[in-house]
C-alpha cells in the first residue's frame, strides 16, 4: 500500500445545533495517518428548547431533525462514506420521547444513533489531538460547553486526574433551567481540583468559543486572554440580541448563546485562577471520528 484515503463521517445531534462532519483519512505506509476535514454542515435545530421546557421534542422538531438525518444519510452516501457514528446528548437523552425519535429516524432514514452520557462524550472528546497540546509539567482544565450540559476534565503531568459533566449548557441557561446549586457545585469542584496547582491553562471547545476567537482576530495557536474575554462579555453583553445580528454578523442561533458561553469559561477561569484559553478547534464530532477511526484499526 502506497496511499490510501478512507472516508468517515460523525453526526453530533446537540442540544443547540446538529452536525454532519466529514473527514479524509490519509494512510500511507510507514507515515502517520494524517485527518483532514472535508466537510462541516450546521443544521440550527435547537432541541434544548423543547426538552428542557417542555420535557420532550415537540412534532415540529421531530419532523426537522427527520429531515436532517434524511438529508445527511444521502450526503454520506453522495460522499462515498465507509463508516459513520451518529450521538445524541443531553436534550435528546432528557426528552421523555428521545428513544421514541430515534427509533423512527433508524426506521425511516437508516440512521443509526447512540445516545450518550456525559462521561462518554467527555471520554469521545479526549480521544481527539488534545494530548498533542497537554504539556507534561503544566496543568490544564479542558473545558467543553455544550447547549444542554458542559464537560470539566483537570490534566496534571499529561494525565486526566478528574472530569465532570454538569447539567450546565448554553440552552439551558436561556431557558433559565439551572439552578444556583448546579453553579455552586461546579465551584467547589473547580477550586477542589485546582487547589494543588500554582498555574492553570483552560482549553476550551464547542462552537462559541470557536467563534469569540475568531472574532478575537488572534492566529489559531494564539490563546485568548481573560482580561479580553472578560471585556468581550461586556461589550457583548451590553447589544441587544438584534445587534449581535445585525451589527456583528453573528448567526441567530449564535447571537443568545455566545452569552452564557462566556460566562461558563469565565467563571471557570476565575475559580481556577486561568489567565489564559487555548481555543485548538477540536470538539465532540472530531472525537467521534477517531473513534470509529480506531474501532477500525483494532484486530
Amino acid at each position: 500500500m502506497s496511499l490510501k484515503v478512507r472516508k468517515f463521517a460523525a453526526i453530533d445531534i446537540g442540544s443547540n445545533a446538529i452536525r454532519l462532519l466529514t473527514h479524509n483519512i490519509i494512510e500511507e505506509q510507514d507515515k502517520e495517518t494524517q485527518f483532514r476535514k472535508s466537510a462541516l454542515i450546521r443544521v440550527p435545530v435547537r432541541l434544548g428548547e423543547d426538552s428542557f421546557t417542555i420535557g420532550k421534542i415537540s412534532e415540529r422538531n421531530e419532523k426537522r431533525i427527520l429531515d436532517t438525518m434524511k438529508a445527511f444519510k444521502l450526503l454520506m452516501e453522495v460522499a462515498e462514506v465507509e463508516a459513520y457514528m451518529a450521538c445524541a446528548t443531553s436534550a435528546m437523552r432528557e426528552a421523555k420521547n428521545g428513544l421514541e425519535i430515534i427509533e423512527r429516524i433508524r426506521a425511516e432514514s437508516g440512521v443509526a444513533i447512540e445516545l450518550i452520557d456525559g462521561k462518554k462524550e467527555a471520554t469521545i472528546i479526549a480521544s481527539t489531538d488534545l494530548k498533542q497540546l497537554i504539556k507534561k509539567d503544566k496543568a490544564y482544565l479542558y473545558i467543553d460547553v455544550g447547549g444542554g450540559s458542559t464537560e470539566f476534565t483537570f490534566f496534571r503531568d499529561g494525565l486526566i486526574k478528574a472530569s465532570k459533566s454538569f447539567k450546565l449548557g448554553t440552552v439551558r441557561l436561556l431557558q433559565d433551567k439551572v439552578g444556583a446549586s448546579i453553579w455552586r457545585n461546579l465551584e467547589q469542584w473547580v477550586k477542589e481540583h485546582s487547589v494543588d496547582s500554582t498555574e492553570i491553562a483552560i482549553i476550551g471547545s464547542g462552537g462559541n468559543i470557536n467563534k469569540l476567537h475568531k472574532m478575537s482576530g488572534r492566529k489559531e495557536n494564539q490563546p485568548l486572554s481573560y482580561i479580553w474575554l472578560n471585556a468581550q462579555y461586556n461589550f457583548l453583553n451590553g447589544l441587544s440580541y438584534e445587534e449581535r445580528i445585525s451589527e456583528l454578523g453573528l448567526n441567530p442561533d449564535r447571537a443568545d448563546v455566545i452569552i452564557p458561553a462566556s460566562r461558563i469559561f469565565l467563571s471557570a477561569a476565575k475559580w481556577c485562577r486561568a489567565k489564559k484559553i487555548h481555543v485548538p478547534k477540536i470538539g465532540l464530532s472530531d472525537g467521534i471520528i477517531k473513534t470509529l477511526y480506531n474501532s477500525t484499526k483494532k484486530p
